[in-house]
């Protein structure tokens, strides 16, 4: 019993050491399509769930990107957030 005790503590322990290590979440990112090189399809708010292939970029780089014309995320809509209205 204390044995599987002295476990659950370690492990419970090395998820809040994983946790304390993980990097902050970037405020923007602009997500990649597929292939080496591929153009931006799409900006994100850091943190949305529908992210994937992803890169982070500072907040000048993401409106630069929606003025060009990369399309804003429907789910997170970062067009609203950095105040420009589609």
């Amino acid at each position: 019993m204390d044995t599987a005790i002295t476990a659950a503590e370690q492990r419970e322990a090395e998820h809040k050491r994983g946790e304390e290590r993980r990097p902050p979440t970037p405020d923007w990112m602009v997500e990649r399509g597929i292939g080496q090189g591929a153009p931006p399809t799409e900006v994100h708010v850091g943190g949305c769930h529908m992210a994937q292939n992803t890169r982070p970029v500072t907040r000048e780089q993401a409106l630069q990107a929606l003025v060009v014309g990369v399309r804003a995320c429907i789910h997170c809509r970062p067009d609203t957030e950095l105040g420009i209205l589609e």
